[in-house]
């Protein structure tokens, strides 16, 4: 196995034991970037010579007998919505063209100090308004999308340029990216992960997460990053276990509520037949099945719609009316409608969340984990996002992306994209386990132990 091919948990046992240095891995990883980036495109700003000078650190810290944990020396990526101090953060956006940021975000910041190194910041969608990261393109088919809004890093993690990426997810931005790239995506409860520093779309959508290679590896991540912070006023004061320990590996009496709707509709024959076989592979491992219905299901999405336009544009309006000329037409036009959405409208949304949120805490009451497509459909392709469905319906990739996130998001509750499966295409697809607020151990170890019966997590493209 090449260096570059190690997963996030096995770089940093051979770290830990001098089999490897950090300025051996990195310098690894770029080299593979210089290879597969013309390509991918992965990354809106490489910064390999900051790279090599923490590694060279970081080597001579392992020297000394200073090791500082299973981030230290191992290369990641990070979504260019967050802040780096000294390091362009542009939100993908000619908008932010100059920016620079002085402080790091507080993410960031921990990784900084866990002796992470950073590879580079990655392409996101213009301000993670979509579901495309257009810039980018998927390791698996360079034709197809590497999906939204945390494209960039989803597709350099799958072409084995960082062993981290980090992403944000207000819409499925990290599930999305994760499933059409073949790689784990964590979206952890709505206050789990401090936003601080983070270019907002949605304040109360919006969350932070890992993309890993392995469910092990977001694990390891989450128990890292996750923690209150007060200057975040999302930050839930809730006590950060170690995940790692939550990874038992075993699925037996374990109840997984399995939807007979919403997840059901308008979806890939070969998604559904692959996540079938995910959900029968868990039982034959001790698991149980319960049918069950999504509650207000029709509301999920004009719900998270309803929230979502009128807080980007709110959060956009200073901007909007300073350097318009600077956005793309898509997200202009997104903030313009947006202005539209009467605030009744918002308010309505806000009482449908509340009343949603009680009917799946609800539901759970049956269940320890829910299971469904991650999307309804692989990587779509770049030259045509739309989705011509058997029954004449025509969806536009984006809305199509954002249908099966909306439960979590909307809800808040962590969800957990792996990878499940390939079409006859050749192309990645995931699953998605949600789980009960802040039991995000439950669902790693399902992830975990169903990672640990199949082997679509160490396969990789190119």
């Amino acid at each position: 196995m090449e260096l570059h091919e190690l997963a996030l948990a096995e770089a940093a046992q051979s770290i830990r034991t001098k089999q490897v240095s950090p300025l051996e891995l990195t310098e690894a990883v770029l080299a593979r970037l210089d290879e597969v980036e013309p390509t991918v495109s992965a990354f809106a700003t490489v910064t390999a010579d900051l790279a090599i000078t923490t590694a060279k650190t970081l080597t001579d810290e392992i020297a000394l007998g200073t090791y500082r944990g299973p981030l230290h020396g191992v290369p990641v990526g990070v979504k260019d919505l967050y802040d780096t101090a000294g390091i362009p953060t542009m939100a993908g956006s000619q908008v932010l063209a100059d920016h620079v940021p002085t402080t790091d975000s507080a993410v960031t910041a921990k990784l900084s100090t866990l002796g992470a190194v950073m590879i580079g910041k990655t392409h996101t969608h213009e301000f993670a308004y979509g579901s495309l990261t257009p810039a980018s393109r998927n390791p698996w088919n360079p034709e197809r999308t590497a999906g939204g809004s945390s494209g960039g890093s989803a597709a350099a993690l799958a072409s084995g340029t960082i062993m981290v990426g980090l992403g944000t997810d207000t819409g499925g931005s990290i599930r999305t990216p994760a499933s059409v790239c073949g790689v784990v995506g964590l979206k952890p409860t709505y206050g789990r992960v401090s936003r601080r520093g983070i270019f907002p779309l949605s304040w109360s959508l919006d969350h932070a997460g890992p993309l890993t290679r392995t469910v092990e590896d977001a694990a390891i991540v989450l128990s890292h990053i996750a923690g209150h912070d007060p200057e975040d006023p999302a930050s839930a004061d809730v006590a950060v276990p170690d995940y790692t320990a939550s990874l038992k590996g075993d699925l037996t009496g374990l109840t997984i509520g399995v939807p007979v709707n919403y997840f059901t509709e308008h979806v890939d024959p070969e998604v559904m037949s692959i996540t079938e076989t995910a959900i029968a592979t868990m039982v034959s491992a001790g698991a149980h099945v319960r049918p069950l219905t999504i509650p207000l299901a029709s509301a999920l999405e004009p719900t998270e719609i309803s929230l979502l336009a009128p807080e980007a544009s709110a959060i956009h309006q200073y901007l909007l009316r300073e350097r318009a000329d600077r956005y793309g037409e898509e997200v202009r036009t997104l903030l313009e409608a947006g202005e539209l959405v009467p605030a009744t409208d918002y308010i309505r949304a806000l009482r449908a969340r509340t009343r949603i949120q009680h009917e799946i805490r609800d539901m759970f009451a049956d269940i320890d984990v829910l299971i469904a497509p991650s999307l309804p459909t692989p990587a779509v392709r770049l030259d045509g996002p739309v989705i011509r469905w058997p029954d004449g319906f025509v969806e536009p990739a984006t809305a199509a992306y954002v249908r099966f996130a909306a439960l979590g998001n909307v809800t808040g509750l962590p969800a957990l994209s792996v990878p499940a499966g390939f079409t006859t295409a050749g192309l990645p697809v995931g699953i998605q386990i949600i789980g009960r607020p802040f039991e995000e151990g439950t669902i790693l170890n399902v992830g975990y132990s169903y990672e640990a019966l199949t082997s679509w997590s160490r396969l990789a493209p190119l």
